[in-house]
């Protein structure tokens, strides 16, 4: 029911959130927004874990950009308010069924 989803600094609750909404997303169970409110660079190692998953294969850059990222609330707020769904398949490879 909610017009998208902001993460900000947290845990493990946190973490098992927002990964379960981008989870969905990549699955195509919602194409709302999700946006990684960087605060004070938190979440710059998580960034950096995922840049590196995109680097080696286990994530792709698609799926990565799902995630909205910004240090400042006005402009993480202006994004996901333009934000465009795009369509984004399952599976790390499309011809996989």
């Amino acid at each position: 029911m909610s017009d998208g989803f902001i993460t900000l600094p947290g845990g493990f609750g946190t973490f098992e959130e927002l990964f379960e909404i981008i989870t969905w997303a990549q699955l195509g169970l919602h194409q709302k927004p999700i946006g990684l409110l960087n605060i004070n660079g938190f979440y710059d190692d998580l960034i950096s874990m995922l840049e590196t998953m995109v680097a080696k294969g286990l994530l792709k850059m698609t799926n990565f950009e799902l995630l909205i990222i910004e240090d400042d609330i006005d402009r993480l707020l202006d994004k996901m308010r333009h934000f465009k769904p795009k369509k984004v398949p399952k599976w790390l490879k499309e011809d996989r069924t």
